[in-house]
């Protein structure tokens, strides 16, 4: 089974901006999402397509399985979608041996930056960098799928730590 380990957090700050490694576009819709799975449809670039199914989280953790699809397949698939779609441009940037995936938002949650680290166990330390603002891995309103219902930036409150 693959297994995606990810903490969350939102941006405070653009010093992560001067170590971009690369960026895509991504478009991705929600076709379906409950407690026990969430299905999404991924358009990179407008040249590559992904459909992922997403288990239920477990702290960090939950299942994870992605599969090409062809490119016309995922544009129908992304009007189906409708209006439950999230637009932002992904910038890869290297910190403390990690790869960090900073989103910045547009459309409907234009003004929103949220920065993720995948990592690969659980308890894996990481070496934070400065940019990195309050922790939202626990929040269910930064996660991509909430967001493609409720247009709007989350309001950032005191138990995001």
């Amino acid at each position: 089974m693959a297994l995606e380990i990810e903490r969350k957090f939102l941006v405070a700050g653009d010093g992560w901006q001067q170590s971009i490694t690369g960026s895509k576009r991504l478009v991705q819709g929600y076709l379906s999402s409950n407690a026990k799975a969430t299905v999404r449809i991924r358009i990179a670039d407008d040249r590559k397509a992904v459909l992922t199914l997403k288990g239920p989280a477990e702290g960090i953790s939950r299942a994870e399985f992605e599969y090409d699809v062809p490119l016309d397949d995922a544009r129908q698939m992304l009007a189906l979608a409708q209006p439950n779609v999230v637009e932002k441009t992904r910038y890869l940037v290297p910190h403390g041996g990690l790869t960090w995936e900073v989103d910045v938002f547009a459309g409907a949650h234009a003004g929103l930056i949220v920065a993720e680290v995948e990592l690969e166990a659980v308890d894996q330390a990481i070496n934070m960098p400065d940019w990195a603002g309050p922790e939202v891995s626990h929040d269910d309103r930064y996660a991509n799928a909430s967001l493609a219902r409720v247009p709007g930036i989350p309001p950032v409150t005191p138990d995001a730590v």
